[in-house]
This record gives C-alpha cells, sequence and structure tokens, in this order.
C-alpha cells in the first residue's frame, strides 16, 4: 500500500507495535520443554489481548495464529505438539491486522547453548536486514536492497533463500508493490515511492539457497538442509528514510 495521510502511518504504528511486542515476548519465552503449540497461544493471546487478528489465519486459513519454525524448517511452520530443546534455533514470524491495517514481522531465537557458527548467523542475520533497510531512500531501485543483501552475504560468507522475498503489505497481509528480493536482481526497473509499505526480510544461511514445501502444504524447509534464520521488519518509506513499524515498544 501507500500511506497517504498521517492517520495511515499512525494506525500502522499501532499494529506494528502489538506485532513487534508479540515477537519480542514469544522469543523472551522460549526454552526448552516448551512446545509450539504452547508458544503459539501466547502469541494469539497477546494479540487478541490488542485487539488485533492473527494474519495468517484470518487471511490462509492457517493452522495457528504465527509461524514457527524449528531447525532446518525456514519459514511457516505450523505450531503443535513438538517440543523446544536445547541447541534448537526457532523462527518466529508474527503478523496481525487491526482497524483494517496489517504489519508484519520475525525473528530467529537460539534456544539454550547453541554452537557459535549459529550465533553468528543470528547476528549476521539481524545485520543483512538492517543492510536491506538502509538502502530504503526515496526515489532509490527496489532492486538497490537486494543488491545491498547480497553484498553482504558475500562478503561474510552466507547464502540467502532465493525463493522467499520481502513484500508489500498493509491493507493486506501481501499486496502491492508485490515481492521484493533479498538478493542481487538485474530487471527490476521498480522506484519506490514515499509511503511505499513493505517488509524486509532476507533469509541468511549456511548453505541453503531454495526453500521446499513439506507434505504438510504449509511448512518451508532449506535446502541443502542448513541453518538459516530470518529477521524481519515493516517500514514505509518517507523523504526523511525508512520508518520502521515493527519495533517492539
Amino acid at each position: 500500500m501507500t500511506a497517504a495521510t498521517a492517520a495511515d502511518i499512525e494506525k500502522l504504528a499501532a499494529v506494528g507495535r502489538i506485532v513487534g511486542n508479540a515477537l519480542r515476548a514469544m522469543g523472551a519465552a522460549l526454552r526448552p520443554g516448551l512446545t509450539t503449540g504452547e508458544l503459539d497461544a501466547m502469541g494469539r493471546s497477546l494479540l487478541e489481548r490488542e485487539g488485533a487478528r492473527p494474519a495468517p489465519e484470518l487471511c490462509y486459513g492457517f493452522p495457528g495464529a504465527t509461524c514457527i519454525s524449528v531447525g532446518h524448517e525456514v519459514a511457516h511452520g505450523v505450531p503443535g505438539a513438538r517440543v523446544l530443546a536445547a541447541g534448537d534455533l526457532v523462527n518466529i514470524d508474527v503478523s496481525a491486522e487491526k482497524d483494517g491495517y496489517f504489519a508484519d514481522t520475525g525473528g530467529s531465537f537460539p534456544v539454550g547453548g547453541v554452537p557459535a557458527a549459529v550465533l553468528a548467523l543470528c547476528r549476521d542475520g539481524r545485520r543483512a536486514m538492517w543492510e536491506g533497510i538502509r538502502a530504503v531512500r526515496v526515489g532509490a531501485p527496489y532492486a538497490a536492497i537486494g543488491r545491498r543483501v547480497e553484498g553482504f552475504a558475500r562478503r561474510n560468507g552466507y547464502t540467502l533463500i532465493r525463493n522467499l522475498a520481502s513484500h508489500g503489505v498493509g491493507r493486506a497481509l501481501h499486496e502491492e508493490p508485490g515481492s521484493i528480493a533479498t538478493w542481487e536482481v538485474g530487471d527490476d526497473r521498480r522506484v519506490i515511492r514515499e509511503g511505499d509499505v513493505f517488509t524486509i526480510e532476507p533469509f541468511l544461511s549456511r548453505g541453503a539457497h531454495w526453500a521446499e514445501m513439506r507434505p504438510d502444504g504449509w511448512t518451508l524447509v532449506s535446502e541443502p538442509a542448513a541453518p538459516t534464520v530470518q529477521y524481519e521488519h515493516t517500514l514505509v518509506a518517507t523523504r526523511r528514510g525508512p520508518l520502521v513499524l515493527t519495533r517492539p515498544h
């Protein structure tokens, strides 16, 4: 969407705050012995307490309020009876609607002790996301986002999942300007306009290039299997630079 008024930005910021706070609380609650279903129930309660509706369920009939992916699952993991263990790498994706506006955020979290390489991947996953955010400027090409993220990945010895992209958001969970690559592309001539609302969410990996669907029709796993993280913010492009909407506060 294009946020055309101060009221648009106010409403987007309100739902952005809700999902950002929910993600932070869910990440802080992670511990061995917790099930992904229990974690999802917590997320649902946090959203509904603020008058927001879980977007995956609302828009796509997803079997959960949030997407919780563990290990080599990279996105759209279905919450349920799985018990988290020390050493797991968990991705939590939280999106919601309130008053007709949507926001989307996500992050990857280690549970208990994990190898140093995984901690570094988490650190660099956040850095990759911020590299993309810093490329946002009114009048700049959308392709600059992927060019900057891929440059970071290459310099630091990582790969990127190339069939999971950032996307427009605002009045729907996925909308114009459509998919936004977080890897380098040569044929995207679109230009960032003032008020454009979209996510930036690179999937940074230690060797995977693709996400493949599991038989459940929802869960996406890395191919080849490799540790992969995703960090995501929703933002609006302004004349002063990117306004991040999903910071917790």
